[in-house]
């Protein structure tokens, strides 16, 4: 395989990673703290989950891109 593939699978796993990361911190904790969705008593609204499964499916997938980037080695 050439390396360009391996240095693509980099990329895009670490663009993965961050994203998914941003998403957690920004969208489900502080975005939700901010509007007092947390600490209002009642169940968060639907946008609130969509969001927390978006983000854990992104770190999901960065971690099988860095499994296919080291199968590339």
């Amino acid at each position: 395989m050439p390396p360009i593939f391996k240095a693509l699978a980099t990329i895009t796993a670490w663009t993965l990673f961050v994203l998914g990361a941003l998403t957690l911190v920004i969208g489900v904790i502080i975005m939700p703290a901010i509007g007092g969705v947390l600490f209002a008593g009642t169940p968060p609204p639907p946008i609130f989950w969509i969001v927390f499964a978006s983000s854990v499916a992104t770190l999901f997938l960065s971690v099988v891109c860095m499994k296919l980037r080291q199968m590339l080695e």
